[in-house]
């Protein structure tokens, strides 16, 4: 969980409980969760929610073969590249409180 995450939460939830955003901020408790039973109860229920959800990423790309005149491993760069970008993909989605597919 991210402090993003809480606050999207609690933004959400003021929102569309018509709550003002200081009274929702008041009922945080320091361990995270909330001291109002409806909003601990919402707040359960969104972690929950992106818990539930799993991404499927593309999956990674083979290592290309070495040309046979290769003079240096510039032929590697666009693997590199994919796979620097699918472990960041996954940071995001995990950051945001969501699972990646294996």
């Amino acid at each position: 969980m991210t402090q993003t995450m809480q606050d999207e939460f609690e933004a959400d939830y003021c929102a569309h409980a018509h709550r003002l955003p200081a009274l929702v901020k008041n009922c945080r408790l320091s361990n995270g969760s909330y001291g109002d039973p409806c909003i601990a109860k919402a707040w359960h229920w969104f972690k929950r929610s992106r818990e539930m959800l799993v991404v499927e990423l593309p999956p990674a790309p083979d290592a290309p073969d070495d040309p046979e005149e290769a003079i240096d491993d510039s032929h590697m760069d666009a693997y590199h590249s994919a796979i620097g970008m699918r472990r960041a993909c996954s940071k995001f989605i995990e950051a945001a409180g969501m699972k990646v597919k294996a």
